[in-house]
């Protein structure tokens, strides 16, 4: 039996089908590990505290949230069966290979923020152990210290790549689920519930803006899932690949949604603290508050290691010329510098990441929109297929050059759908620190936070009306085709 390298290799270059030996399941730890975030319990307790709902409607909102933002996770991460390559790469074929640098570019820059994102709470997580379990109190060297151990861990697992994520998921995600049912255990035996029941029903806008919120950190993936079901058989069904992103991710984000939400109610500040996760300290017992927060580390590490995993491929895509493992390390090095300005810098941590993820998900929406209609028409015209060879040629001759190596019609909907939507986005850290208002930021879309929404819709619109561009060259089927005919006539 072969054996298995145990730093993965391969880049950017589509898998054969004879090493495709994935299975659909392991995308349900995936998505699982890559949701255990203490950063959703803030989340939670933002929508008690800050959208003023009540705990019915925080339910209702995770659930929603979770489908909707995952769901589109798992319809585009089909593409990766497809096609076997990162989705970056696959974004090739849709924006042509000089005009996929644009989008590939900006998310890129996405990915630095939400590492830094993750690798800020990460760090917060281990100064709340140290300051439990030895009185360590958090100063700025500690700081340093912390993210460079958090951000080096994280370079090490993303850098041994597909088979070691495997492994730490799936474990990561049976110690966290359990640690998860003794804290919700813990709370319902504590919890003053008559106070938590008592809270008034909020406002349906606020129900709307508080799922558009939490459903951009699903969003966030989106331009990924394919780099994690690369290696799946052609096969493997659609259904399959859909349900595990959207169930591996529902039973993390609802429980910790909830939770934060009920922690909320004696605890208000934790929706705005500058520390997202010292409350866990003050509302959980030293015996059950430091093993779980020393899981919800791990998952932090997982998270950021997934994101780095991929920000590899998209390295790779932008023409860094570095192996996977390594291409990595441009992120890392990063992440590490904003993590230290977010701590040490940043006055709110829950404003800043609010801002990050309004603006995540216009980038990113856009990016949905485009390369999501394109897979419709893949799939309706029977040509799932991708040219593997037009991937990787970056030159004229690639059958993804379409016009000066660019398809004008992606592109231009891109543009237009994140412009459109950052019409109706607002910035703002707080309610007087505004950093960006589009002109329509205060109509019921823009106050409803549903400037994704129209960002998805239009750039899928205009691609959609748009004459479809051509490849400039025959399609792999074609060649294929071309091959089995001369053999048959030389015959």
């Amino acid at each position: 039996m072969e054996q298995k390298p145990a730093v993965e290799t391969r880049g950017i270059e589509p898998v054969p089908d004879s090493e495709r030996h994935g299975r659909v399941r392991e995308l349900f730890h995936t998505w699982f590990a890559a949701n255990i975030s203490v950063l959703l319990l803030t989340m939670g307790a933002g929508l008690i505290v800050a959208n003023g709902l009540a705990l019915w409607q925080a339910a209702l909102v995770a659930v929603a949230a979770a489908v909707v933002g995952f769901g589109i996770v798992g319809l585009l991460t089909i593409a990766g069966k497809w096609g076997g390559s990162p989705a970056m790469t696959l974004s090739r074929a849709v924006f042509g290979v000089r005009g996929n640098l644009v989008p590939g570019a900006v998310t890129w820059v996405a990915r630095f923020g939400w590492e830094t994102v993750n690798a800020v709470t990460g760090a917060y997580a281990l100064l709340s152990v140290l300051d439990l379990v030895f009185g360590i109190k958090a100063g700025t060297p500690l700081i340093v210290v912390t993210l460079v151990l958090f951000v080096g861990t994280t370079f090490l697992v993303s850098g041994l790549g597909r088979s070691a994520l495997l492994w730490c998921n799936r474990w990561a995600a049976y110690l966290f689920a359990l640690f998860s049912v003794l804290v919700l255990g813990y709370l319902v035996a504590t919890v003053d519930w008559s106070a938590v029941f008592s809270r008034p029903a909020g406002t349906t806008a606020m129900v709307i803006a508080g799922v558009g919120t939490i459903a951009a950190g699903g969003l966030s993936w989106a331009p990924s899932g394919a780099d994690f079901a690369r290696y799946l058989p052609r096969s493997t069904r659609d259904r399959g690949i859909v349900g595990t992103a959207v169930g591996g991710a529902g039973v993390v984000v609802v429980p910790l949604v909830l939770m934060g939400a009920v922690m909320a109610v004696g605890a208000p500040d934790l929706a705005t603290a500058a520390d997202p996760v010292s409350f866990i300290g003050e509302l959980l017992p030293l015996w059950l508050a430091v093993p779980y927060l020393l899981i919800a580390l791990v998952g932090m590490v997982l998270i950021n290691s997934l994101s780095m995993y991929s920000a590899g491929f998209t390295a790779q895509t932008m023409g860094v010329r570095l192996p996977r493992a390594w291409a990595v390390s441009i992120n890392a090095a990063i992440s590490l510098v904003g993590g230290v300005l977010l701590m040490l810098v940043a006055k709110s941590f829950y404003g800043a990441f609010i801002t990050f993820l309004t603006i995540l998900a216009v980038s990113f929406s856009a990016w949905i929109g485009v390369f999501g209609v394109d897979m419709w028409r893949r799939h309706r015209q029977g040509r799932t297929r991708y040219d593997e060879a037009a991937l990787l040629d970056t030159t004229p001759s690639s059958a993804y050059w379409y016009r000066g190596g660019v398809c004008w019609q992606a592109l231009t909907a891109w543009t237009v759908a994140i412009g459109t939507g950052l019409m109706f986005t607002r910035a703002a850290m707080s309610p007087t620190d505004v950093w960006f208002a589009g002109p329509w930021a205060d109509t019921w879309i823009g106050q409803n936070g549903l400037a994704w929404v129209v960002t998805i819709l239009v750039g899928a619109a205009l691609h959609a009306v748009l004459p479809q561009a051509q490849p400039t060259a025959p399609k792999t089927e074609e060649r294929e085709a071309e091959r089995g005919l001369s053999s048959a006539a030389a015959g």
